[in-house]
């Protein structure tokens, strides 16, 4: 690290100067031979020692790590329940370890190595998101953020995409299972902090990750029981009314306005909207919220005047968002955490050696997207619902996929979620 004390813009500026320019090619020339195993045991060494060609990053990941871990969050870490404990690898010295099994005795596939490095990268970006409100200003601190997202998925990159926006890498950090519950609510104080068109990015992303988590774990997990349901995940009850109000104030906005004009954003915020609803439409709009939104009245109440005050538009433009024939469409999503997903797309194009032209985000919407765009949408989710069937987990004494796309499941949903809606 250069001379001088280790603060969010220093950081920064360090990860800068190895996202831009040729610093990454050089790093894997340095790495790469004409075997992949040894290729990628020396970036595992690398990835565990976070120095890159004689730049060290230990002094950012430890001081930045330990702190968020004191915030109550392992960004770099994931939680294993079979174990009961933290993993000790970070997730992409695990997926590292992962394809060195599938692919180690194979000869070096130097995409997959930049991949691999990127999503190395990524995390640390990520753990960067969860400290833009320590030193100077928080919007300004994740605009720089997102600039150094735009560098890392640029043209000097793998090709690999993961996030569409800085705001994401808040819920890539924070989708893991974590002990205590505290330190969301933390994070959400936080988060209201930002300015609204952060804020409108926060809500878009949690909207439709939760939603799917949610809608997963109503049927996976807690055998339809709304109860159980909203027992064990009262974190993500405030973050969905979080965004549930931040979104219908978006909706209120955007009524005015011409879809040709915006570009259809008004169709992407009622999708999101109707997502966020679909896993339990009465906390949120009945008049009997569960006791982890005791919190949440001034959110509720906004929500609920807005939502009636456009009930008729709403529940005519909900209708566009039904899932039909081969359409892709976000209702037909469930998966446990997004980092799973995410992780899941990583995988697979480490597998093929080749990236996915597609980000997390975009298996967050259907809307505005054209056919084959569409198309491609849904293959990659049947994709991951595919390697998660290979890797299934026990749940509940079954084992079972933890991503799934279901079109028939999602026209389920979404018919339970409007007879839920209309009769509130």
């Amino acid at each position: 690290m250069p001379d001088g004390p280790l603060s969010f813009a220093r950081a920064c500026t360090q990860l800068e100067t190895i996202l831009t320019g040729a610093t990454r090619r050089e790093i894997l020339a340095s790495i790469a031979s004409s075997d992949f195993g040894p290729s990628l045991l020396r970036l595992r060494t690398a990835m565990r020692a976070n120095t890159w060609n004689g730049i060290g990053l230990d002094a950012i990941v430890s001081r930045f790590d330990t702190q968020t871990r004191r915030d109550g969050f392992h960004a770099l870490h994931d939680w294993d329940g079979v174990a009961d404990r933290v993993n000790d690898n970070t997730i992409p010295v695990d997926v590292l370890d992962f394809l060195i099994d599938r692919r180690g005795g194979e000869p070096c596939d130097l995409r997959a190595l930049a991949i691999l490095l990127d999503y190395y990268f990524l995390y640390l970006l990520a753990l960067l998101a969860l400290k833009i409100w320590d030193d100077g200003d928080a919007d300004q601190n994740l605009d720089r953020v997102a600039r150094l997202l735009a560098c890392l998925q640029g043209p000097d990159g793998s090709g690999q995409r993961f996030a569409g926006d800085a705001e994401t890498l808040l819920l890539i950090a924070t989708s893991h299972y974590e002990l205590y519950d505290g330190a969301y609510d933390r994070l959400l104080d936080n988060v209201r902090t930002l300015n609204d068109a952060h804020r409108r990015g926060i809500a878009m992303g949690h909207a439709a990750s939760i939603g799917s988590h949610l809608r997963f774990g109503f049927e996976a997990t807690y055998g339809r029981d709304t109860v159980r349901m909203r027992d064990d995940n009262v974190a993500d009850y405030p973050w969905l009314s979080f965004s549930l109000a931040t979104l219908m104030r978006e909706y209120e906005r955007l009524q005015g306005g011409d879809d040709a004009g915006d570009g259809g954003q008004r169709d992407v915020v009622v999708e999101a909207i109707l997502n966020a609803l679909s896993p339990d439409a009465r906390a949120f709009l009945g008049d009997r919220p569960p006791p982890s939104l005791a919190r949440c009245t001034s959110d509720l109440t906004e929500l609920r005047q807005l939502f009636e005050a456009h009930r008729a538009s709403l529940l005519e433009a909900f209708e566009r968002c039904r899932p039909a024939g081969h359409v892709y469409s976000p209702l037909s999503f469930f998966f446990n955490f997004s980092h799973n997903v995410l992780k899941g797309m990583v995988i697979d194009a480490l597998l093929r050696g080749r990236p996915w032209d597609l980000t997390l985000n975009d298996l967050f919407t259907g809307a505005g997207c054209d056919e084959s765009r569409g198309a491609l949408k849904e293959a990659l989710a049947k994709v991951l619902m595919g390697h998660a069937r290979a890797n299934p987990h026990r749940i509940r004494g079954r084992l079972m996929p933890v991503i799934v796309y279901d079109p028939s499941a999602g026209r389920q949903a979404f018919s339970i979620a409007l007879r839920k809606i209309k009769g509130v």
